[in-house]
Formats: structure tokens, C-alpha cells, sequence
């Protein structure tokens, strides 16, 4: 199928037909991120309790980070796809640009973050010196380093916009594989590695996400024709184009970072009755990703979907796209409520 062939579906396919199509193979590498979260805290924990405690600690901020990234590519995605359905090619090249830049941002504020409040953070939750450099240790690496996540979401959501889900599972994929498969060799020192314990966590983390980033960026130059990226004319910042991303893009982010916020209070709070507690809210937030990971992917696929059609102003279609997707989210949370009551027993 072509490019631009590939991009009208958004406009013509029947929603039946069109919502699981497109959303589907986001779900799918949803659920091999869930999978991952899961085997990385396995192995942390095998290696030691104070490991994973100090990874449970240090997950809300990795949870921002990925509010940040993915609140500011629903806003890039919506944009792009509306400007598709407008016909504008060069207007949603130009807020592919602006995306970026927007993503890069929000880099810099986590690698300073990184630089110098790592420990201060550790520092607001625990006493143990232990758990002090532990989780400072794997905070430092996963924020200091974190450009893989930030760029490898802006090029899924660019082939997600459209209609390239598949390419966009297949760079989420990689990187949640190589994380699984490096995960047991650089914690445990494997295959001539050297032992890096909970560090070894994190850096696998990171050549996952960079893995997922460089993939992403080949894909988009050689199969996304219509967002494909050059150097000329030179970039600069749009201010209404940044606009336009951030009023779509923020709610999200704040939506998203709700549940790091939680996580944070129920830490300090747990804390108080011992590194137990705190290991089993971590355990906990990492399955529930098996019902929510899904249905996240259901909405970013809905994104493209809606925002071409409403460029298009194809206004039924977009509402037949909510009913659609609505039908499929009842049903997999039904799933998973059931999975969650049963399973336990």
C-alpha cells in the first residue's frame, strides 16, 4: 500500500474495520511493554530486595518521563493527523519539526533533573544509605540518558499519524525485546558482562530505548514519505504551531502524571511501614500495565483517527471512531477485571 493510500484509509476504511486495524498493533506492543515491566522487576528483585525497592522508588519518575513524552505525542500526533486530512503535507511536516523540538525539551528538563536532584530525591524518601545509592544510581541513567524514550515516542507517533501502526509496534517492540534480553546479562554479569546489578538495570533500560529511537528514525525516513525529515529549509520554532500541540498535548501530560503523583505519595506513605510495603505497590503498579497498557494503546490509535477525520471534517466519521473505540475499552477492561479476580485465587 502506498504512502498517501495509507494515510486515506483514515478517512475511508469503515471504523469497524479501520479502528483495529489501526490500533491493534499498538495494543499488542503495549502489552510486550507490560510484559517487560514485569520480567526487569523479576530480575531487580532476584539480584536483591533493596534493588527493587529503590526501582519501585525511582518509578514515578519514570512514569513522568513517559507522561511528558507521550502527553506531548498525543498532541503531535493530533496535530499531524489533522493537517493530513486537511491536505496540508507541509504543514504536518512542519509540526513533525515542532514536535521534536518540543520533545527535546522536555529532555533537557529530565537530564537536568538527572544531573542534580537525584539524590535530593532519594534523599526526600529514605534514611538507608543503601537505597540512597542505589536509587540514585538508576535514576541518574535512566533521566541522564533518557533521549532514546523522549525521540523514539515522537517517531512512533509520527508513523502512528499515518496510519503506519505496524512499523510503529515494530519499534516498540525492539526496544521492549532488547531491554528483556540485555535485562539478565548486565544484572547478573552474563556471557563475559560484567556484574552491574541494579546499574545493568537501567542501562539495558536505556539501549532498549535508543535501540527503539534509531529504528523509529529509519523507518520514518524510508517508509514515511510524507513526514520525511531534512535539514533545509533550517528550523526554527513555530509559536502558533507549538500552540497547537501543547493544547492537546498538556492535558494529557497532566492526566498521565496524576498517577506518578500517586505513586509518590503512596511511596512516602508505605515507607513508613517498610521496604515490603513499598515492594509490593511496585509489584502492583507493574501488572495493573497489563489491563491499562492496552487501552493507552487504544486511545493513540484513536488519535490518528480522529484528528484526520476531523481535518477532514468528516465529523460522523469521528464520532463513529468514538463508539468504536469506546465498545473495544469496555471490553478490555472487562477482561482484565476478570483476569485481576481470578487469577489470585
Amino acid at each position: 500500500m502506498q504512502q498517501q493510500e495509507r494515510s486515506k484509509m483514515l478517512g475511508t476504511m469503515p471504523m469497524n474495520k479501520l479502528v483495529p486495524k489501526v490500533a491493534v498493533p499498538i495494543m499488542i506492543s503495549m502489552l510486550v511493554q507490560a510484559l517487560y515491566n514485569v520480567v526487569d522487576g523479576i530480575f531487580v528483585a532476584r539480584y536483591s530486595a533493596d534493588a527493587f525497592t529503590a526501582v519501585s522508588l525511582v518509578f514515578p519518575v519514570q512514569m513522568l518521563m513517559i507522561a511528558v513524552s507521550t502527553g506531548l505525542g498525543v498532541g503531535i500526533n493530533s496535530l499531524i493527523s489533522r493537517r493530513l486530512g486537511e491536505k496540508r503535507g507541509d504543514a504536518a511536516l512542519d509540526a513533525a519539526k515542532n514536535g521534536i523540538f518540543l520533545e527535546l525539551c522536555g529532555v533537557a528538563l529530565f537530564c537536568l533533573f538527572g544531573l542534580f536532584l537525584s539524590k535530593v530525591y532519594m534523599h526526600l524518601f529514605t534514611d538507608d544509605a543503601n537505597l540512597q545509592k542505589l536509587g540514585e544510581e538508576y535514576l541518574f541513567i535512566v533521566t541522564v540518558f533518557c533521549l532514546g524514550l523522549f525521540m523514539s515516542v515522537v517517531f512512533e507517533r509520527m508513523l502512528q499519524a499515518t496510519g503506519n501502526t505496524t512499523l510503529s509496534m515494530a519499534t516498540q517492540l525492539l526496544g521492549a525485546i532488547v531491554n528483556i534480553i540485555l535485562d539478565p546479562i548486565m544484572i547478573f554479569g552474563l556471557l563475559g558482562c560484567p556484574r552491574m546489578g541494579i546499574a545493568g538495570a537501567a542501562i539495558a533500560t536505556v539501549i532498549g530505548q535508543f535501540c527503539g529511537m534509531f529504528l523509529g528514525f529509519i523507518l520514518n525516513q524510508t517508509r514515511n514519505h510524507e513526514l520525511h525529515l531534512t535539514l533545509r529549509p533550517f528550523f526554527r520554532p513555530h509559536g502558533a504551531v507549538l500552540t497547537d500541540i501543547l493544547a492537546v498535548g498538556i492535558p494529557s501530560v497532566v492526566m498521565q502524571a496524576i498517577s506518578s503523583v500517586m505513586n509518590v505519595l503512596m511511596n512516602m506513605i508505605l515507607l513508613g511501614f517498610g521496604n515490603v510495603a513499598v515492594n509490593v505497590l511496585g509489584a502492583y503498579f507493574k501488572l495493573q500495565s497489563f489491563v491499562f497498557m492496552p487501552v493507552f494503546g487504544l486511545s493513540n490509535g484513536l488519535v490518528a483517527i480522529v484528528g484526520y477525520n476531523y481535518g477532514a471534517h468528516l465529523r460522523e466519521r469521528v464520532y463513529a471512531a468514538v463508539r468504536v473505540a469506546l465498545r473495544m475499552a469496555i471490553v478490555l477492561m472487562a477482561v482484565g477485571m476478570l483476569l485481576f479476580m481470578t487469577i489470585p485465587q
